[in-house]
């Protein structure tokens, strides 16, 4: 084989073998480099004005509630209602049997037209005494006599008359049972047929319950602290919870997630209880539709500072450390830097920052996985939720945020 092949045979093989080590120098210098810094996306803290929130739990109760009971004793004769109904004040809702205070009346009356013709022999008679009188025909004891027994019959009147009112107004009112005020009522608790028991004593029976439906009340109660710090603060601002009443207030029910239904503080207890350190509040609510009932539960979100001005960031972007929280802000150069802050209330999706924080930081809103105090980032800057401009995805509520980026 001449030279001249033999190289031209070898040259395929140089190549790959040149090849082959270019490759493993580049693979080399990649090693050596190592990742690029991971990226995060940063934003600047949301500066917004907001009022600190307190929440309390609390229960419905009704403005008026009526036990329904007879002013008289007899049997039940009519039910004018349906259970559950919703009745108007002077709704004719029991009827008790009348017959046996008909026949009173008539006696009380028959009584009263006696005790007036008494009345009048009584005074024919003394008139014919004035004239005897003056003839010396009679004494005058027994002129005194005919004078008395005028007035003992003018007593008697007046007493039947009385008598006559009183059986008038149990045949005429009280054997009818009407609601003393607008509600829902429950439902009968005694079937028509039975002894009904009246009067004022103890063992009076109980008909039906009828409450008031709207307005209706909440009532909760809160500590000794929240009390002192809601009297300091209403001399400063009238939007504070405050003793004199009319405070806005929102409320939410076991079934929703925000507070939706708006009322106000019109009460406030002259005392605290002593057993448990706290004191009553209490609040008032429309309740139109009927959806609020006595003895409902319901969260109330009550004003507990003036208005100030606050830094807010996502909250998904703290984090936990034992029992301290922080987030993640990237300096200029790019360095990953903890902050500790403090945490205050949830404001439309974002958490409100106390104090650990500066307007300026680039907080690490997404990505808080990837980077961790003191290493390099690659940060991509980008709007935060709640600011002018942004746009939004994700569940405001639970203050997860996925902006998109400029």
């Amino acid at each position: 084989m001449t030279p001249g092949k033999a190289a031209y045979r070898a040259a395929p093989v140089l190549a790959a073998l040149l090849a082959a080590l270019l490759a493993g120098c580049n693979q080399s210098q990649q090693q050596a480099k190592g990742p690029p810094p991971p990226t995060v996306t940063v934003a600047k803290p949301v500066q917004r004005t907001v009022v600190d929130q307190d929440e309390y739990v609390g229960r419905f109760v009704a403005v008026n509630s009526v036990e329904i009971r007879s002013r008289l004793s007899g049997y039940l004769a009519e039910i004018h209602f349906k259970d559950g109904q919703m009745v108007k004040e002077g709704d004719l809702l029991f009827t008790i049997d009348r017959r046996p205070f008909e026949i009173a009346l008539e006696q009380m009356r028959a009584n009263l037209a006696q005790a007036r013709a008494n009345l009048a022999f009584a005074e024919g008679d003394l008139q014919r005494g004035q004239s005897l009188l003056s003839n010396k025909t009679i004494t005058e004891q027994a002129y005194d006599q005919r004078t008395q027994a005028k007035s003992v019959a003018e007593a008697a009147v007046k007493a039947q008359e009385a008598m006559v009112n009183s059986a008038e107004l149990d045949l005429d009112q009280y054997s009818e049972i009407r609601s003393p005020i607008d509600g829902r009522i429950g439902d009968r608790r005694v079937a028509v047929g039975n002894l009904v028991t009246g009067g004022a004593g103890t063992g009076n029976t109980l008909l039906a319950t009828v409450v008031s439906v709207d307005p209706i009340r909440f009532e909760f109660t809160f500590d000794e602290q929240s009390y002192l710090r809601y009297v300091r603060y209403a001399s400063a601002s009238k939007e504070v919870a405050a003793l004199n009443g009319n405070v806005p207030v929102t409320l939410e029910l076991i079934d929703e997630h925000d507070f939706k239904h708006a009322g106000k503080i019109d009460f406030v207890d002259n005392a605290i209880n002593t057993s448990t350190g706290t004191i009553r509040g209490r609040a008032v609510f429309d309740n139109h539709d009927g959806l609020f009932t006595p003895g409902m539960f319901g969260r109330l979100r009550v004003p507990g500072s003036p208005p100030y001005k606050a830094l807010l960031v996502p909250d998904a972007a703290i984090g936990s450390e034992q029992v301290r929280k922080y987030v993640l802000v990237v300096d200029d150069a790019g360095m990953v830097h903890q902050k500790y802050v403090t945490l205050g209330q949830l404001d439309g999706g974002l958490r409100v920052i106390k104090n650990g924080l500066d307007a300026n930081d680039r907080v690490v809103v997404d990505g808080l996985m990837r980077a961790r105090a003191g290493i390099k980032v690659t940060a991509q800057e980008q709007t935060p939720q709640g600011a002018p401009g942004a746009a939004k995805t994700g569940d405001a509520a639970s203050g997860k945020v996925d902006v998109k980026a400029d």
